[in-house]
């Protein structure tokens, strides 16, 4: 079937209260939507990003797929890149492909009566997923109550954020984890996400306590960009040292990947299912685990399908907005969540999503 009409929307869902990590501060998401159409049949796809990306989909992704037998994913997924190359093809331009790529897997499977995860091929049947959240906002009553929320979900890996104040509280950092550790009992796998707050000395002896804690992931801590004090941790530390979530393509992948003990890869930023397969394989080849940045609805079939993924990131923001931007996402049971096995991807717009347009 050929492709006829790229239809985008863009939802703005507040906070319950401003949030902040180490290094930004928020109090909405905004969901960039996209429904591509063939005939009568509708793929449904989006990133978490900003409205600009929806008028990339409009002036420049459009007209590169439009006519193009949709089938043909990789076919399409390399003209919007080629139709992108004067935008660049990474940050938003890549957010906007990747919607549109969700949405053009979602559109195929359909097309077959066939669930995504058959199309992509399972390799399990059910996905693990971590808590996610623990903002530098949070008081002690909301942090244990999140932490408390995930137990019950059967999570035994809980991510908080640290970092706060681009790494300059170091102390209530450290003390912030020790009481994770006692809300989270002695059995829980402690996760921090530094959000690139450190300099690469702070990074170091924050890493050196975490061990002695016993936190068993190190992400961002510090910049992604600083590739070489990425590394330099990675040598230092017991704990797993992560990034990855800004990756756009392989080329990306492959500069990132010596340095990191998981490469985080997001669907939603780079390149859809389409660039997260590629991405995996690249961390394939230099031994390393994956694991799924956000967006845990839309990560779970791909999820399900790639060798070598750790988990899905739970994350409180995309947890709670999601269910209210589609119908269709299943229960998280035993700290798993299971891929939908009806046509495509199993999402639809939910019918009040209109209550979230920006």
């Amino acid at each position: 079937m050929r492709l006829t009409a790229l239809d985008t929307s863009v939802y703005r869902f507040p906070t319950p209260e401003p949030e902040a990590d180490g290094t930004l501060e928020w109090s909405a998401t905004t969901a960039v939507l996209v429904q591509a159409r063939a005939g009568e049949i509708t793929g449904l796809g989006w990133t978490y990003s900003t409205g600009a990306a929806a008028a990339v989909i409009d002036e420049h992704l459009e007209p590169a797929v439009i006519g193009r037998d949709s089938n043909d994913l990789d076919d399409c997924h390399e003209s919007m890149r080629r139709a992108s190359r004067n935008l660049g093809t990474r940050g938003v331009v890549m957010h906007a492909i990747s919607a549109v790529d969700i949405a053009l897997w979602d559109l195929k499977a359909r097309s077959h009566d066939l669930p995504v995860v058959a199309l992509l091929g399972a390799v399990r049947d059910r996905v693990p997923i971590y808590g996610s959240g623990g903002f530098t906002t949070m008081t002690d009553e909301q942090l244990h109550q999140q932490v408390e929320d995930w137990r019950a979900l059967g999570c035994r890996n809980v991510k908080i954020k640290i970092g706060e104040d681009w790494g300059t509280r170091i102390e209530h950092d450290l003390s912030r984890v020790a009481r994770l550790r006692r809300f989270a009992g002695a059995d829980a796998r402690l996760m921090v996400d530094a959000n690139g707050a450190y300099s690469r000395g702070r990074a170091r002896r924050v890493g050196r306590a975490l061990d002695e804690l016993g936190v068993v992931w190190f992400e961002e801590p510090v910049s992604s960009d600083d590739v070489e004090g990425l590394a330099g941790l990675r040598q230092a530390l017991d704990c797993d040292i992560t990034a990855g979530e800004y990756v756009a393509d392989v080329f990306e992948a492959e500069r990132l990947a010596p340095a990191l003990d998981c490469l985080q890869l997001d669907a939603t930023r780079c390149g859809g299912y389409t660039g997260f397969l590629r991405a995996a394989a690249v961390a394939a080849v230099h031994n390393l685990d994956v694991s799924a940045h956000c967006a845990p609805a839309l990560h779970t079939s791909i999820g399900a399908a790639v060798v070598n993924l750790r988990h899905i990131e739970y994350f409180a923001d995309h947890a709670r907005l999601e269910p209210l931007l589609v119908e269709g996402i299943l229960p998280v049971r035993d700290g798993t969540v299971i891929p939908n096995r009806t046509a495509g991807h199993g999402y639809t717009l939910h019918p009040e999503a209109a209550r979230w347009l920006a």
